[in-house]
């Protein structure tokens, strides 16, 4: 594991810097960084699904200002907006309720609350269960945007995107954006997708066969027996090795 761990360092390393978040390499968090705030960064984070480069192409359509509009004029604003499992209807009520949570205090705010009573996990359900007390709306584009509150680790998916945005939020380096400091790094939870634990498995740093909440909690423990106070810098690494097929 000592050769492994500093293969990965030296990996983590090599992806800490502004080259890894350009038009040659898109990703998410680059438009989420534009614009420095974490509503529209929750946006970009939840729409990260699919296709890199169509994700970043509908994130560089949406105006981050959209969130602050007159709730009456946003279903114009958006009017034409729409992203694989998600409608105009859709897209036009998740502004809304983003608007009104920025306007009750904010996501971390929310998290905050959760995280108090039960960790991490808690603190994303509250967020999740905040957003669905603010708008009535709902559709199968719309829920499976937000997802759902956690309720049992068995069985669950990896909450992906919900994990990648608070990494987004707590780290900071040359990638993420550290605009929180409700929790320490050490206490974040691996963003779980395909590349990720495809590579972590052939890396022998997982065991479990399914990608689900276990697996990302289980590969979140490797990780933090090389790095106890940062166990998540490594997420970018291999996500990256995975998305460009390249071999350790």
């Amino acid at each position: 594991m000592k050769a492994l761990k500093a293969r990965l360092d030296a990996e983590v390393a090599l992806r800490n810097c502004a080259g890894e978040l350009s038009v040659e390499k898109p990703d998410p968090l680059m438009i989420a960084r534009q614009g420095g705030d974490e509503c529209h960064a929750l946006t970009c984070a939840l729409f990260a699904y699919g296709n890199v480069q169509s994700i970043v192409s509908f994130l560089e359509s949406l105006d981050p200002q959209w969130i602050d509009a007159e709730e009456g004029d946003v279903f114009q604003l958006t009017k034409g907006k729409y992203y694989r499992f998600q409608t105009h209807e859709d897209i036009h009520q998740w502004l809304i309720t983003l608007g009104r949570l920025k306007r009750q205090g904010g996501v971390q705010k929310a998290f905050e609350e959760g995280y108090r009573s039960d960790g991490v996990l808690g603190g994303i359900s509250a967020v999740i269960e905040t957003l669905y007390s603010l708008n009535p709306y709902r559709s199968q584009g719309y829920t499976f945007l937000i997802g759902k509150p956690i309720k049992r680790i068995g069985g669950t998916s990896a909450m992906k995107r919900w994990m990648m945005y608070l990494r987004w939020m707590v780290r900071k380096d040359n990638l993420d954006m550290g605009l929180w400091d409700v929790i320490a790094p050490s206490e974040l939870i691996m963003p779980l997708d395909t590349h990720t634990f495809s590579v972590s498995s052939k890396l022998g740093l997982l065991q479990r066969k399914q990608c689900d909440l276990k697996a990302a909690l289980e590969l979140t423990e490797t990780l933090r027996s090389f790095d106890p106070n940062d166990p998540i810098k490594y997420d970018f690494a291999l996500y990256r090795l995975g998305q460009e097929g390249i071999l350790i």
